[in-house]
């Protein structure tokens, strides 16, 4: 018999709130990322490191808090607690690998290319692996070309989210960014939920075990979002993600003022006089030109009054 699956018990809240994960991580993980380009190479790895981090946790806690909308209404749904944190483990690490590659390698079309394809296959694996950990009275089954369709999705995702880490600049572009990145890791989630049907058997081997909802995934929930906060505070009091990209790149410095351009203003050259009037064939030496006063009898003015 088929179950009766519901990926919005809780109507959009779930998905809304699955976005905002997402994007959230996307936004602190893209930051950093930036932060690490103008860092020199001690903090480089630092930094890469936790802008991974804050999008791998951010992806994470977006599957698991899209499942808290998941049910199925002949069954209770229990959920695996190392499978749960490996499928934490392999998010972080894959999209570790991601941002490593283009942080030291660039963005050039290949090296993108691999770190997308590396990325993008970790996120989807995260994924199933987090599916795989759920525990029903029953059995679960995939429509392939949904399956497919999600893993596609999930590598242009990451392709894009690790291109604009490395080239989008400015506050405002960067949450633009973010919020593209959520809505397709968003949509690359449950594309998968929808690939998935139940098949309901008392005698199947994925019987029931585990914990419940509210004894695995709310407290597990609170490690990644309390990560999340502490990437935020370093981002918001890092003096040069709040001073701007502007001044990381060296901006241009403000054009000095008439007086510092004349203090600072070569002397202009002094005309030689002209040469006396005679028939001898060897011209005369002329005046000699007054001595220059000393600058320093002037400290401030442009020169002799």
């Amino acid at each position: 018999m088929q179950g009766t699956v519901d990926g919005f018990s809780y109507g959009l809240v779930t998905p809304v709130a699955a976005f905002l994960m997402a994007a959230l991580g996307g936004a602190l993980g893209l930051r950093c990322t930036v932060r690490s380009l103008h860092g020199g190479r001690t903090f480089k790895a630092g930094w890469l490191a936790l802008g991974a981090a804050a999008i791998g946790c951010g992806i994470w806690t977006m599957h698991f808090v899209g499942m808290l909308g998941f049910s199925v209404a002949e069954s209770a749904i229990s959920y695996d607690v190392p499978l749960t944190l490996v499928s934490l483990g392999v998010a972080i690490v894959v999209v570790g690998t991601g941002v490593f590659i283009v942080g030291y390698r660039g963005t050039r079309p290949a090296t993108l290319a691999t770190a997308g394809l590396v990325t993008g296959l970790g996120v989807a694996a995260m994924h199933y692996i987090g599916m795989y950990s759920m525990s029903l009275r029953g059995e679960f089954a995939y429509d392939p070309v949904l399956v497919v369709l999600s893993v596609l999705i999930a590598v242009i995702a990451a392709t894009a989210a690790l291109w604009a880490a490395m080239t989008v600049r400015g506050f405002l572009p960067s949450l633009g960014a973010s919020a593209i990145m959520g809505v397709a890791v968003t949509g690359m989630h449950y594309t998968g939920m929808s690939a998935m049907t139940v098949h309901l058997d008392g005698h199947a081997s994925r019987m029931v075990q585990g914990g419940s909802m509210t004894t695995v995934l709310l407290p597990m929930l609170f490690g990644p979002l309390v990560l999340l906060l502490v990437a935020g505070v370093i981002v918001m009091f890092d003096p040069l993600l709040i001073s701007g990209e502007d001044t990381w790149n060296g901006a241009r410095e403000p054009r000095p003022g008439r007086r510092a351009q004349a203090r600072h203003a070569a002397p202009a050259p002094v005309a030689a006089p002209p040469a006396p009037a005679g028939d001898d064939f060897w011209p005369q030496p002329g005046p000699a030109a007054p001595a220059a006063e000393p600058a320093s009898r002037y400290p401030d003015s442009y020169g002799p009054r």
